[in-house]
């Protein structure tokens, strides 16, 4: 830690608590006095009742000469802090309400980070990206771990740490728009991707995703991580992203640099001059196009439901208006279903067109309109031309859309149609009606067939005779199937652990097919990161009780046992079956079901959220859970001895006396 104001001592808790004498650190003794001074550190000189520092350094258990102990404790943190003092301390001070640490502003890593970060705000607001670069990283570079390591699990430290986590926070985004500025786009990518892992709700950090890969020269990746983030805000919070983020998406996709602001080049070190600089060269890109998603891994485990879909083309074609609606969980490949029959669609000579959520993606301006006709005539017309100012279409709304529905044969894709407004969904009931003789075939997606937004419409459709498709999980078949397709030659075996892992969902098998294969499955086995967001995101979303439901549950296994969760936490299992609801609602615990009989099963907690959850543990709370569980089950008749000795070995220090030896 180095420190421009020169002090003699300097305390440090952007890591594990540490005290530096000069460059020597000073041995500040066991863990409970390191706890100790961490607790008077966060008062910031305010005095601290001995009866506080007994509750707090002992939250349970606390031994009967606590008090003794916090004077002890004391006693030798004034030895070693204020080792030459004449009479009293001036450092390390007790008096009326209690113990104060009296240590100036300037001696802390914690002023010195924030007058950094300062610095380097402003340094970037002046456009001298140099000195704000210099001082963002001597910012950062103050942090040596987790703040406030010793107190992670104490109540007292949390609103300390959440603002210090926070400030963290802002800080790698201060430190991703330099990289921008500078125009060191993969750094600046390297940052962004862990800001949007650690925080996935967090707007600010996916914007400056986006600018990063835009500037990279990838806009297709920064539009797609817009997608990524506008489909997680639906699912979990039922959310539209911010207008500010619209916006952004739509200087990206109208290349608007007078909105996105382009950086230098990265061999640019000097200040930027106050006038907008050159556009990006995006002459790689159109070389080497990015291939996508539809191009990066074959399309398995739907011809079923690609050959419905062609035999309504057809018929369509016939001039026989036809509807079909396509059922499927967030990831199950609706999307890449509907693409595949676009492009087959496109080469018959249909025109395509495409909205998702009710907002136009074929038109000629991509920006959000409220007005369902404008949305779909954008769609359909595709020739930029302004429908909102079509006098025609302003006239008879319906009459416009129906005319240009007739004039070829047509595919409309409704994507995410519970995700489009009331408004909408009245548009294409009153097209439903009154479309009789036309070639156009709606194929509309949906997630969730039981919101109320989509009931009319959807009762109107199945009066038509629409054809319904549930997508299902893809089967071991189909993953064997697909590992062929890419040219890996895997047994048998291996396909069905990956089948496993992935539990069949098309886009977690995606996912888990960019890793390297020996990460995919098996002890080395990752996360990968857009699946660790999204799971992360239902995890933060469940609350507290439930979460901590999950730490027991992932350290006990995959299965459930319902009965020992809850006496693990003191509580009755129908105490415990609310919070079971809540994590099978979040999509994060699911029910297996008997096949032999019925309206029995067990609960269970995939591999991917199981690893996800264990990962949020430091090791020392992984072996607190094993070492509970553990004392659980010592006192079970019927527990399972090996079950028995995982846990304890797991325990590690932590593992109770008294419970019997893990066999060798």
């Amino acid at each position: 830690m180095n420190s421009r104001h020169g002090h003699a001592m300097r305390f440090g808790v952007l890591g594990p608590v540490e005290v530096l004498k000069g460059n020597v650190s000073l041995d500040l003794g066991p863990r409970q006095r390191r706890l100790l001074l961490v607790r008077l550190l966060i008062e910031d000189g305010r005095p601290v009742s001995q009866h506080t520092l007994c509750r707090d350094l002992w939250p349970t258990d606390r031994p009967t000469g606590a008090a003794s102990s916090v004077r002890a404790h004391i006693s030798r943190l004034r030895a070693v802090l204020d080792p030459v003092r004449q009479g009293r301390s001036a450092m390390l001070v007790s008096g009326p309400a209690g113990y104060a640490l009296k240590v100036p502003r300037e001696a802390r890593d914690t002023t010195l980070f924030e007058e950094s970060v300062s610095r380097a705000r402003e340094a970037l607001r002046n456009r001298q990206l140099p000195a704000a670069r210099q001082e963002i990283d001597a910012a950062l570079g103050l942090w040596r771990g987790e703040a406030l390591a010793e107190a992670a699990e104490h109540d007292f430290a949390i609103r300390e740490r959440t603002r210090l986590d926070g400030a963290l926070q802002d800080a790698k985004e201060l430190q991703a728009a330099v990289l921008v500025q500078q125009g060191e786009t993969e750094p600046a990518i390297d940052v962004a991707e862990g800001l949007v892992l650690k925080a996935p709700l967090r707007e600010t950090s996916w914007a400056l995703l986006m600018r990063a890969l835009y500037a990279a020269g990838r806009p297709v990746e920064a539009l797609r991580q817009y997608e990524r983030f506008r489909d997680m805000l639906a699912t979990e919070l039922g959310l539209d992203p911010s207008p500010q983020l619209r916006d952004l998406h739509t200087a990206i996709l109208r290349h608007d640099v007078v909105v996105l602001g382009t950086p230098p080049t990265a061999s640019s070190g000097t200040t930027l001059s106050p006038g907008l600089p050159p556009a990006p060269d995006f002459s790689a890109a159109c070389v080497h196009p990015d291939p996508g998603p539809a191009a990066a891994t074959p399309f398995m485990g739907r011809g079923e439901q690609t050959a419905q879909l062609v035999g309504l083309l057809s018929a369509a074609a016939a001039g026989r208006p036809q509807w079909a609606v396509v059922n499927g969980e967030q990831g199950y490949g609706k999307t890449r279903l509907v693409e595949e029959l676009s492009a087959r669609a496109a080469a018959a000579g249909f025109t395509v067109a495409r909205t998702k959520g009710g907002q136009a993606l074929s038109g000629n301006r991509g920006v959000f309109q409220t007005c369902p006709t404008v949305q779909l005539l954008d769609a359909l017309r595709q020739d930029g031309t302004d429908s909102a100012q079509d006098e025609v279409a302003q006239k008879d709304p319906l009459g416009t859309v129906v005319h240009e529905l007739t004039q070829a044969p047509t595919l409309c894709v409704v994507d995410d149609l519970d995700q489009a407004p009331q408004g909408f969904h009245r548009l294409l009931r009153r097209l439903a009606k009154v479309v009789r003789e036309a070639p156009v075939l709606f194929v509309c997606t949906l997630r969730n067939p039981d919101a109320p937004v989509s009931s009319m419409l959807l009762a109107d459709l199945a009066l038509l005779g629409a054809t319904w498709l549930t997508l299902e999980p893809l089967t071991v078949d189909d993953v064997a199937e697909l590992l062929a397709a890419r040219g890996e030659d895997v047994p048998p075996e291996e396909a069905a652990a990956l089948h496993r892992r992935a539990e069949g969902h098309p886009f977690a098998l995606a996912e888990l097919l960019k890793l390297p294969p020996g990460r995919r499955i098996g002890p080395q086995a990752q996360v990968p990161a857009a699946l660790r967001n999204i799971l992360h995101a239902r995890l933060v979303e469940l609350p507290d009780p439930a979460r901590t439901m999950l730490t027991y549950a992932a350290a006990d296994g995959a299965w459930l046992d319902v009965g020992l969760l809850a006496d693990v936490q003191g509580l009755a299992p129908d105490q415990l079956l609310p919070l079971i609801d809540a994590a099978v609602t979040a999509r994060v615990l699911v029910w297996d079901a008997d096949p032999g009989a019925a309206g029995t099963g067990r609960y269970r907690l995939p591999e991917l959220p199981r690893d996800v959850v264990l990962s949020t543990q430091t090791p020392s709370s992984r072996q607190l859970r094993h070492a509970a569980l553990a004392r659980e089950l010592a006192g079970r008749d019927d527990a399972d001895p090996a079950r028995l000795a995982r846990h304890l070995r797991a325990a590690g220090p932590m593992a109770p006396a008294a419970a019997p030896a893990p066999s060798p």
